[in-house]
């Protein structure tokens, strides 16, 4: 099992920045890919952005490529999720995610999520 913490999630206005972290504990887990997914009101969870725990490869969704940025802190066992320049629709829950495959789809494990709101 993994677990997933994720904090820093908030109010702000658009343009703004908010960054999130998501502690990372419980099994070995330096052959995942760590991520982000997020969940609108009345949407489908939706990807955002990936980071391959061992080499550091990132992915992100074309939503929020030039915005967004995804890294990883392996000494804290924590990955970031950097937002800039955002936006009313990036308003979400944000949930961290990890799949143990190494892809990007098979988020098997899960955070209880936190809540981003971006005014207008």
């Amino acid at each position: 099992q993994v677990q997933l913490v994720e904090s820093g999630g908030g109010l702000v206005q658009a343009g703004g920045s908010l960054r999130l972290s998501c502690a990372v504990s419980g099994r070995t887990f330096s052959s995942y890919t760590m991520g982000w997914l997020r969940q609108a009101n009345g949407k489908e969870r939706e990807f955002v952005a990936a980071i391959n725990w061992s080499d550091g490869r990132t992915y992100h969704a074309d939503s929020v490529k030039g915005r967004f940025t995804i890294s990883k802190d392996n000494a804290r066992n924590t990955v970031y999720l950097q937002m800039s320049n955002l936006k009313p629709e990036d308003t979400a829950v944000y949930y961290c995610a990890a799949d143990p495959t190494g892809g990007v789809s098979f988020w098997q494990f899960q955070g209880q999520g936190t809540q981003v709101t971006v005014s207008s």
